[in-house]
């Protein structure tokens, strides 16, 4: 009865997750989403421990409940510019976990095969369940356990490392040890030796050696990937954390985890896909450590930058019929979204016709400017994708650009040699006027020099942009 209870239950939580995240590809759609994510998990979790085998409730009660306070302490800490690097820290714990996870099942593997067969009759939970297992069945969990442990610390290190590059505490340039991605294929032969000792054994020496190897994988992999592909790193984190809880699901015969695992994990992969689409990126490049890259120096930048102050910028945006607006991290870091919906209302007021342009990678995470623009309310139906607006450019008065670089970036398409060669961008520079709004004369977070800047169209409004916001908006009349 409780086990039909568990899987019925564990049905109805797979099909309100599968509605979450169908419900997350829309903003429209996105809050209700986030409440049938929550209601699943609840469902989950209520149905876990009412289940077979779960005498350590009390326990998990109280767990639940302090991991529960930690994260809404966290999360109200946390500012919306800091989403990304939240993001990766909770993929680093996903991955921690999944170690954790399979070297537990390695040892209650190791303590029910030492036993008798009549002392096996009285075990409970996870130890029965191995306990019935016959050799090959067993032989099978030591492959599926083997696996949820390498990508879960694959995905422990490499998350940490995210963490790092995003939070600025780790350079943000594509950094690799001597010898490059051959240790990484060192490793990774390494790990594939240590499976075969683990199969044939099952010992412990075998899976300590591959944790290592693969926590070097996940360090080395990702500090080989520039400040320029972090968003797709973000998204390839969370795919490595969902094929991590999908293999430990199969370790505990959970088929929750597995389905929940599988969702997150192809998913994110399909983001990631997409996002390198945009970028004009080499998947496989990607997840590799930026195999490839450019074979010669950068186009040298000709003229200079060419200030202007609020007062220029207000006359004329009050002379524009038509404005686009590129938001980018600089946005969220200022967290100007409320100045610049302001600054939308006003002018849209005045009858001229405002739109957004976001690029598929803005930000430092996958949609990271829907939400701050969504945040700040500012109508979904004037934020367009790249694809949308592209080819309206020559037809806009001013194209105001807050805190971006290599996302309106010209060299994409002009220098060869870039490290952005290829990448789609967004046009700006073919608006009659184009501002950007900037702190100072730097190359941002990727470290690539940007063309536009110096464009005879092209001024630059220096400043917090928040502060160059607020001191715009009582100039619009």
């Amino acid at each position: 009865m409780e086990f039909g209870f568990t899987t019925a239950a564990y049905v109805v939580a797979a099909v309100l997750f599968i509605l979450s995240l169908g419900g997350l590809s829309g903003q429209e759609s996105a809050k209700r989403a986030v409440w049938y994510g929550i209601a699943g998990m609840a469902l989950a979790v209520f149905a876990t421990l009412i289940g077979p085998g779960s005498g350590l409730w009390l326990l998990s009660l109280i767990l639940i409940a302090a991991g529960g306070i930690i994260g809404t302490y966290v999360a109200k800490r946390v500012q919306m510019t800091e989403m990304p690097q939240l993001v990766a820290a909770m993929h680093s714990l996903v991955g921690l976990a999944a170690v954790f996870v399979g070297f537990n099942a390695h040892f209650e593997l190791g303590n029910v095969l030492s036993m008798t067969e009549e002392a096996r009759h009285g075990l409970e939970g996870f130890a029965a369940l191995l306990a019935h297992k016959s050799p090959v069945e067993q032989n099978i969990l030591r492959v599926e356990l083997f696996l949820g442990i390498f990508i879960g610390a694959v995905t422990f290190t490499g998350s940490v490392v995210a963490y790092g590059k995003l939070a600025g505490k780790v350079t943000s340039a594509a950094t690799k040890l001597p010898g490059g991605h051959m240790l990484n294929a060192g490793a990774a032969a390494l790990s594939l030796i240590c499976l075969i000792w683990y199969f044939n054994s099952g010992g412990f020496l075998p899976l300590l050696i591959m944790t290592l190897a693969a926590f070097f994988i996940g360090y080395h992999l990702i500090m080989g990937i520039g400040g320029a592909d972090m968003p797709v790193v973000v998204s390839m984190l969370n795919s490595y954390s969902g094929w991590a809880a999908a293999a430990i699901g199969f370790s505990l015969g959970n088929d929750l985890l597995i389905v929940v695992g599988a969702l997150v994990g192809s998913s994110g992969a399909i983001l990631s896909y997409i996002m390198c689409k945009a970028m004009n990126r080499s998947f496989i490049s990607v997840i590799l450590g930026g195999f490839g890259g450019t074979t010669g120096p950068a186009m040298e930048v000709e003229g200079e930058q060419i200030a202007i102050d609020a007062e220029g910028v207000a006359a004329a945006l009050n002379d524009a019929d038509s404005v686009v607006i590129i938001p980018g991290y600089g946005m969220a870091v200022a967290q100007a979204q409320q100045s610049v919906s302001e600054l939308t209302r006003k002018l849209r007021a005045k009858g001229k016709n405002v739109r957004f342009a976001i690029h598929p990678v803005a930000g430092r995470l996958p949609g990271h400017m829907n939400v701050l623009l969504a945040e700040a309310k500012v109508p979904y139906d004037i934020v367009l994708e790249m694809d949308e607006i592209n080819e309206d450019f020559p037809d806009t008065d001013v194209a105001i650009v807050i805190g971006s670089n290599d996302i309106v970036n010209p060299a994409a398409q002009e220098d060869p040699n870039s490290p952005i060669a290829g990448m789609p961008v967004l046009e700006c520079w073919k608006a009659k006027q184009v501002f950007v709004s900037k702190r100072g004369q730097g190359t941002g977070y990727s470290g690539i020099e940007n063309p536009l800047f110096y464009k005879e169209n092209t001024r630059m409004f220096y400043g917090d942009a928040k502060q160059s916001l607020d001191k715009l908006l009582p100039m619009i009349d």
